[in-house]
């Protein structure tokens, strides 16, 4: 089946760089007009929409922080001007945490990380799905992590976050399967990014292509790897899966 997204609006949050950025092209390139969040980095959202203009879509940035409850309605408000509706949601900006021991974070730190990975979700699904439940078929995508599967030591608030959000995907999974609305959570390994790149330098001192020879089919998994798997899920090439995890790590 070839899978076309022709006719529907994609809002990505954390879009203008990385991942985000890979899931925005993947869904202009299958069709879908797209709304992008950022939060800081303005050229880099900029080089994103004009990428997503060569497929012939429409395409807007938009500048939140995506835990703040007041910037988010903003948002929403200002891309259902623009587009007129919303379809899908893919929540996927995301934030790191510092590495340490929960006795020594900071708990600043830990609601930070938090507010981003679970109070975020939470927020732009209550504010987007009124408009979905109107639509014969709505999509959240919840871009989480492997993490939440080891609950790895020094990692607490991004663990937390993570989990939460989780569980946020699941339990709307099941509220909103009565309107044509599917959720479903997509959890990447270590993916070449900047804040990949960052992770592994802060682990290993090395860069992250020394890692490809240890990793599945010879390579560290790439954004675009997520965002095949996206796009799939909420395109009609996807009629039912709901409420699942997609880990893409390779097998491992």
């Amino acid at each position: 089946m070839q899978i076309s997204l022709k006719g529907r609006v994609a809002l990505v949050t954390g879009g203008g760089r990385g991942i985000g950025r890979a899931i925005a092209l993947s869904l202009a390139e299958a069709g879908a007009d797209v709304a992008i969040n950022y939060r800081r980095d303005e050229g880099a959202a900029k080089e994103t929409l004009t990428a997503i203009e060569k497929f012939g879509r429409k395409a807007r940035a938009y500048s939140a922080s995506v835990e703040n409850w007041d910037e988010d309605v903003a948002m929403v408000a200002d891309v259902l001007k623009d587009f007129g509706s919303i379809g899908i949601l893919v929540n996927n900006a995301g934030i790191a945490s510092r590495g340490q021991s929960v006795a020594d974070t900071d708990p600043a730190e830990m609601e930070r990380v938090v507010r981003v990975h679970a109070f975020a979700p939470h927020y732009l699904c209550k504010l987007v799905i009124p408009h979905m439940r109107q639509k014969k078929r709505g999509d959240i995508i919840m871009i989480s992590s492997v993490a939440t599967r080891g609950m790895g030591a020094n990692g607490a608030p991004y663990n937390m976050g993570k989990a939460a959000m989780e569980a946020l995907a699941l339990t709307l999974a099941k509220e909103e399967r009565q309107y044509g609305i599917r959720t479903n959570i997509v959890a990447p390994s270590l993916t070449v990014t900047e804040m990949g790149k960052r992770l592994t330098k802060a682990r290993t001192g090395g860069d992250i292509h020394k890692l490809d020879a240890s990793s599945p089919f010879g390579r560290v998994s790439v954004p675009e790897d997520v965002a095949a798997v996206v796009t799939f899920l909420v395109s009609d090439a996807n009629p039912y899966a709901n409420g699942q995890k997609v880990n893409i790590d390779g097998g491992t």
